[in-house]
């Protein structure tokens, strides 16, 4: 076993694959210090500013204080603290959702979701850039599974129309990809998955907080709440804290309270985290400037999430240390997490940022770039 072992990681480390853990030991969101040395944050997803914000701390102190440090217990047996019922509440109203329910994060809701959700004897067509916790959840689910060209509503239909009518049908997506910026056709699938009578799952996490008239998320933002079956999200980018969620009809909440293993069969939120979330979404739906100063356009990229795709690992990677040498915190994105042949630099964009920072950082870059030759 250790040989094998050994054998895969000098594979990862010849095709300049191999991860090594980073020490940050401070951050106040917009600056960290990194391995030792003090950088502008381009890689986190705090896009709203609010990982620091001294009103969640407070919210989350009091609550520790209150409560305790831990839950102790999942929230089927005793773990269910009034926390949970304040932010489910507020979350309803949020999301103007019948109801919600509160995941410990986006990778284990998708896992319980998805694998509730369907089974053997299903269908689920997946955006080929979604996330791994979604491909992870469908492979989880046992159920027949496609994966339809990113963004090509014409060759979801074509599987659509091959597909058996007599199974239930899951279309599961992204609404805005993690790794590229862009956004999904959202309008296109409503009008697929009513076509096809199949059922609509949106995950909406990095668009939660920054897009809809109060940051509902990409979904109400397009008036389109009414016709998405399932909107998942996260609490741990732009809300600044830490969990995840599903809203839907309450049958559906019920459903999955019982059902889905990844909810049942954990240890609930801490109570600091909870007072948190509470108070982020509070904030989120009234200071409205946050999102306001997210509105970019650049190349592929219309969002908060601005990727330069270089294409090979080495100059990725070299490009990512020299940028750090310059006080820039930009991570190097490497296949699995990418398709082979185009890694890259994934820079995430902060309301915090000032124009000097950026303005900063833009020098910075172009000039690494036209060194290692991936800007001309």
């Amino acid at each position: 076993m250790k040989k094998h072992i050994q054998s895969e990681l000098q594979r990862l480390e010849e095709k300049t694959q191999r991860r090594m853990l980073k020490n940050v030991s401070s951050s106040d969101g917009t600056w960290i210090v990194m391995n030792g040395k003090k950088m502008l944050n381009l890689a986190s997803n705090n896009y709203l500013g609010l990982a620091s914000d001294e009103r969640l701390i407070e919210a989350g102190y009091q609550a520790m204080r209150t409560y305790g440090a831990g839950a102790t217990a999942s929230r089927l047996i005793v773990g269910n603290y009034e926390l949970y019922t304040r932010a489910e509440e507020a979350l309803k109203k949020w999301k103007k959702a019948e109801a919600a329910l509160i995941f410990n994060s986006g990778y284990t809701a998708n896992l319980g979701i998805i694998a509730a959700l369907i089974g053997r004897d299903d269908i689920v067509f997946s955006d080929w850039l979604n996330h791994a916790s979604i491909i992870d959840g469908i492979r989880l689910s046992g159920a027949e599974r496609y994966r339809y060209y990113h963004n090509d509503l014409d060759h979801l239909e074509s599987l659509l129309k091959q597909a058996s009518p007599h199974k239930r049908k899951l279309i599961v997506t992204d609404s805005i990809f993690s790794m590229d910026g862009d956004m999904a056709r959202l309008e296109g699938l409503v009008t697929l998955k009513k076509r096809y009578n199949a059922i609509l799952m949106v995950d909406e996490a990095h668009s939660s907080g920054i897009y809809g008239e109060r940051g509902e998320g990409l979904v109400h933002h397009l008036h389109l709440q009414d016709q998405v079956d399932i909107q998942m999200g996260t609490f741990s980018k732009a809300l600044g804290s830490f969990g995840a969620y599903v809203v839907g009809e309450q049958w559906l909440i019920d459903y999955f309270i019982n059902t889905s293993r990844s909810f049942i069969f954990t240890t609930a939120l801490p109570p600091a985290v909870l007072g948190a979330i509470e108070k982020s979404m509070e904030i989120v739906q009234k200071e409205h400037i946050r999102r306001q100063t997210l509105q970019f356009h650049i190349g592929k990229s219309a969002t908060h999430i601005v990727p330069i795709i270089i294409g090979s690992n080495k100059q990725t990677v070299q490009m990512s240390e020299r940028l750090q040498e310059h006080g820039i915190a930009a991570v190097a994105i490497r296949p699995p997490t990418v398709p082979e042949g185009t890694s890259r630099i994934r820079f995430s964009l902060s309301s915090s940022l000032t124009k000097e920072e950026l303005d900063w950082a833009l020098e910075r870059i172009a000039k690494v770039g036209r060194e290692i030759g991936v800007i001309t």
